[in-house]
């Protein structure tokens, strides 16, 4: 089964990393993505842009408004994700509790309703 964990940090906190501190999280962050290769549960896995790069769409009655941002303030700001192929739940939450920025974030784990 697939399962997107989606990687939720405070840009403030990731900004504030020392530049040893942030390269040692995205070289770990590389690292294991090419682990999850290894052991065959990798699927993708993307780091995005800062949030304030975003644009919220909402369509209502036909028509699409667009809002610079995200539409939620939250504390936390979907920085990335990594989908994976895990034989269960608890396979992911194993495989997701790994991931380099949850060490400064949180990681969320959701499987993929396949629509056909």
């Amino acid at each position: 089964m697939k399962y997107l964990c989606t990687v939720w940090v405070d840009e403030a906190v990731l900004n504030g990393l020392s530049k040893h501190d942030a390269e040692t999280l995205v070289a770990d962050a590389l690292a294991y993505d090419e682990e999850l290769k290894r052991s065959g549960h990798f699927i993708a896995a993307n780091a995005l842009e800062p949030v304030n790069t975003a644009t919220s769409i909402r369509v209502r009655n036909g028509k699409a408004s667009t809002t610079d941002g995200p539409f939620v303030e939250t504390k936390e700001q979907l920085g990335g994700f990594v989908l994976i192929e895990a034989r269960d739940l608890n396979e992911a939450i194993q495989l997701a509790s790994k991931i380099p920025p949850a060490r400064v974030g949180g990681v969320e784990v959701r499987p993929v309703r396949e629509l056909k």
